[in-house]
């Protein structure tokens, strides 16, 4: 196989990896945050949630991770390093941020300590946790399809 080839299996592997990953994210932003917060007994929210974020968590670590390598292997076909020291670029910049917070998040921060933060703050106070989280899922989303909007604009030489 040529490189083109290989760059095209790797930016197949991304498109379907951002799908999984930020639809993932879209549905529990739009769909289960606001069905979980409508749940008025908060030992049940809580347990729901953490259910389903568990089923949740394995596709978010693969494909953030799926998603991070094709990337990576992209940028390394093209040798496009050098985009990201250009303004008209902005949104290679804001997917690397992306990909950045969410891999720190799902690999580092939750294992390590905030899955029992959110579970002592739910305890603590249900509604005010889950308002938190849901607006943290709201802006981290809202910056996703920024990224996405601009990633498929400006990877087809659309200028902003």
């Amino acid at each position: 196989m040529e490189q083109h080839d290989y760059f095209i299996i790797a930016r197949a592997i991304h498109l379907l990896g951002v799908v999984l990953w930020i639809g993932g994210v879209a549905f529990v932003t739009t769909v289960l945050l606001p069905a979980i917060k409508a749940i008025t007994s908060p030992e049940k929210r809580l347990e729901l949630f953490e259910t389903l974020e568990n089923k949740f968590s394995f596709q978010a670590k693969f494909v953030t991770l799926a998603t991070g390598i094709s990337g990576y292997i992209m940028l390394d076909i093209i040798d496009g390093w050098e985009r990201y020291l250009h303004p008209h670029f902005w949104w290679m910049h804001l997917m690397t941020l992306v990909w950045a917070v969410f891999t720190l998040v799902l690999f580092i921060l939750e294992p390590l300590f905030l899955h029992q933060w959110f579970r002592k703050k739910a305890a603590q106070d249900s509604e005010k946790t889950f308002s938190l989280v849901h607006n943290m899922h709201i802006f981290l989303l809202s910056l996703s399809l920024i990224a996405v909007v601009g990633a498929a604009a400006g990877s087809h030489g659309f200028r902003w």
